[in-house]
């Protein structure tokens, strides 16, 4: 597939945090610079942090970028994720999408939709980056907005890595609520999308616009990793419905088999917490976890491993750096 690239944005630089080549002499990472991003929707500037090795201007590199979560900003620590790039050798971009999930124009929205889209934009203007491998990757509030713009945005990605994902804002919102009262995410939720599920018609297709198993079907050509700690929902705030659901619309769109009702219902139990140290028998190398279940329906696939609400930057990554697929982009 290959999709056009937005007109080129606007970008004013602000006082840029030092930047090096590499992690330093004492193992520390460089610090990132950062960037304003002008939006091509509403013209609202947007911060931008990244690094780039210093072939990145010459040799076409690939580029990981990674979303802040759902109670965070483009200055959220995710700097195991940001070692991964320097290890690697790959620009590194930390975007801002209208901030944390509490106002109309964050959450899913299609401003800040288009924000990420807008910092690719300035990322590919601003070094060499190698199409074949522009990887977007995310945890929580960020596996949410991975897969969402998997779902809107498939051909702007050449692998998608989501982690810990809302994949339904209906349903967690439901989820979120305590003697029919809503807690903390599902007040968030509501200043965001201005209403419950069920308020009205335009609330409810806002909620289905910010949902991405809404749109997952549309990701059936983009490599797309969907991972989840398997007591997360029990000591996490997502459970891992939201990744099964969302590997089952990419599998049905397919027409692959899909994971039964049978067996979401029996992972979705409350399960004992054992060792991060999986067994011969079980260990899937890359995670370095007792896996609890897999499946895949290609080039997607699902893992549920031994853990809760995390992201795991070693085997996202190594995911990703053997996933290539042509991102067509013109000025």
């Amino acid at each position: 597939m290959s999709t056009l690239r937005s007109s080129l944005i606007i970008v004013a630089f602000l006082v840029p945090v030092a930047a090096s080549a590499q992690s330093k002499p004492d193992g520390s990472l460089p610090e990132l610079t950062e960037a304003t991003v002008k939006s091509s929707l509403d013209s609202e500037s947007q911060p931008v942090r990244f690094w780039a090795p210093d072939q990145a201007r010459e040799e076409p590199t690939p580029l990981l970028v990674f979303l802040h979560s759902w109670s965070g900003d483009y200055r959220q620590d995710n700097s195991k994720w940001q070692a991964q790039a320097v290890k690697r050798g790959w620009i590194y971009l930390h975007p801002n999408f209208r901030g944390v999930n509490q106002t109309p124009k964050a959450c899913g929205s299609k401003w800040a939709r288009q924000d990420i889209l807008d910092a690719v934009d300035f990322a590919m203007a601003k070094f060499n980056v190698d199409p074949k491998r522009i990887y977007l990757a995310g945890t929580s509030g960020g596996g949410h907005m991975a897969m969402l713009m998997a779902g809107h945005h498939p051909d702007r990605f050449s692998a998608v890595s989501a982690w810990v994902g809302i994949s339904d804002l209906a349903a967690w919102y439901t989820f979120h609520l305590k003697d029919g009262q809503p807690q903390r995410y599902a007040r968030m939720i509501l200043a965001s999308l201005g209403g419950a599920p069920g308020s009205n018609r335009s609330i409810d297709a806002d909620y289905k616009d910010r949902s991405p198993i809404h749109h997952l079907h549309r990701a059936v050509d983009l490599p797309l990793q969907i991972c989840a700690g398997i007591n997360d929902g029990h000591t996490g705030s997502v459970p891992i419905t939201h990744s099964l659901d969302a590997f089952n619309v990419i599998a049905r769109a397919h027409k692959d088999e899909v994971i039964s009702d049978a067996i979401i219902s029996s992972l979705s139990q409350r399960h004992p917490v054992k060792s991060s140290k999986p067994s011969d028998a079980d260990e899937l190398s890359a995670f370095g976890r007792s896996i609890v279940f897999q499946k895949t329906s290609e080039p997607c696939s699902v893992v549920i491993f031994e853990g809760g609400h995390e992201g795991l930057p070693d085997p996202a990554c190594d995911w990703l750096s053997v996933q290539t697929r042509s991102v067509v982009v013109t000025p």
